[in-house]
């Protein structure tokens, strides 16, 4: 890729690689980064909640012509609307009570580098006006002054939901989306790229294991193989949060809990879909299998994941325990023990980026 990899390297952002995986849609994902980032179109990256969209943002401007520019965040929903005008285009001193100075916005400090609206779906339609002035000819207006000024940047945009829903509900400006999007990136969730897993997996250990001094067990591969057949609503920081933990703590106990489902407050619960004829046997099967499931998993966890003692309370031979721990998809073996802290071992011979911070979140 790239002939920009210090500026890359200077994100500390995990390796290309890492960030793309090898399955076609995320290799589709890069293709099209690669060939927009050098260009100053208007982005609009596109994924649910944790999939990685500032990771591809950030990786944009490295890449682009203004990579010694400004990166310039403005994360939309977090900015009371009152505020926002002013946040994005500054204010001229007196404009209103309390403006003693001069303030320079977002917008402005953008300037020769990439302005970043995040969660862009949360701009209001007269914030969303002004922006489109400085998208067609880069003129805008700091609140309370009368004359225009002129910048250049280029804009990139995310949101977490499709923007034409919003667009038909009259919340989103159609001309506004139209000069947002002209290239559009749409990021796959962590279920639809389930190959990536074990590399994700192996880089976020391998990464927290330096920030926390731990030297970790390599997971089961019990473990694995339920966080495969997991669903990963938070997508990849759910991942990464989940064995941060890991690392932490030094055991699979809080990591497999999370990962089973959660049991019915009353009563056996199973899906079930009716929009055509269904087999009472079927859904008897499953409903079965989700209760023996929900109590393997309390007594295993009452007996601090003993095997065998779990066997003698639930009165079945400890053969018969292993069978339905593998065919209900929960972990053979029990968790790790609690490990006691230590130097990292050298588990692999990929070099890793320098830790964000002493606890920094990646994604």
């Amino acid at each position: 890729m790239i002939h920009q990899s210090e500026s890359v390297a200077a994100l500390n952002l995990p390796p290309l690689d890492i960030i793309f995986g090898k399955t076609a849609a995320m290799q589709a994902v890069r293709n099209k980064l690669e060939r927009v980032a050098e260009t100053d179109v208007p982005v609009l990256i596109q994924g649910e909640s944790g999939t990685g969209k500032e990771v591809c943002v950030r990786l944009l401007h490295a890449l682009s012509k203004r990579a010694s520019g400004s990166l310039v965040k403005v994360s939309c929903p977090a900015i009371p609307h009152s505020l926002l005008e002013t946040e994005l285009f500054g204010y001229e001193k007196g404009a209103f009570t309390g403006a003693m100075s001069t303030k320079q916005g977002r917008v402005e400090q953008a300037h020769l580098g990439t302005l970043f609206l995040d969660e862009v779906g949360s701009l209001d339609l007269a914030v969303q006006a002004k922006l489109l002035q400085v998208l067609q000819d880069g003129t805008f207006t700091r609140v309370g002054g009368h004359d225009p000024r002129t910048i250049t940047t280029r804009l990139v945009s995310a949101a977490n939901c499709d923007l034409r829903n919003q667009v038909e509900d009259g919340t989103f400006r159609l001309d506004f989306l139209f000069r947002i999007n002209a290239v559009t990136i749409n990021l796959p969730p962590l279920r639809q790229r389930i190959a990536d897993l074990p590399i994700l997996i192996d880089y976020f250990i391998d990464h927290y294991a330096k920030v926390f001094h731990h030297a970790p067990e390599l997971l089961s591969k019990s473990a694995v193989r339920l966080m495969q057949n997991y669903h990963w609503p938070g997508n990849i920081r759910q991942l990464e949060n989940l064995i941060r933990s890991y690392v932490l703590i030094g055991s699979e106990d809080a990591l497999v809990a999370e990962l089973m489902p959660e049991t019915p407050r009353s009563g056996i619960t199973t899906e079930i879909d009716l929009s055509e004829p269904v087999s009472l046997k079927d859904i008897t099967k499953k409903a079965t299998q989700d209760l023996e499931r929900q109590i393997i998993l309390k007594v295993l966890q009452e007996n601090s994941w003993n095997r065998q003692k779990t066997a003698k309370w639930l009165q079945i031979s400890y053969r018969s325990l292993l069978y339905k721990l593998s065919e209900v998809g929960m972990p053979e073996v029990p968790p790790r023990p609690l490990r006691i802290p230590g130097l990292v071992k050298k588990t692999s011979e990929r070099t890793l980026k320098p830790a964000l911070s002493s606890r920094g979140r990646i994604y």
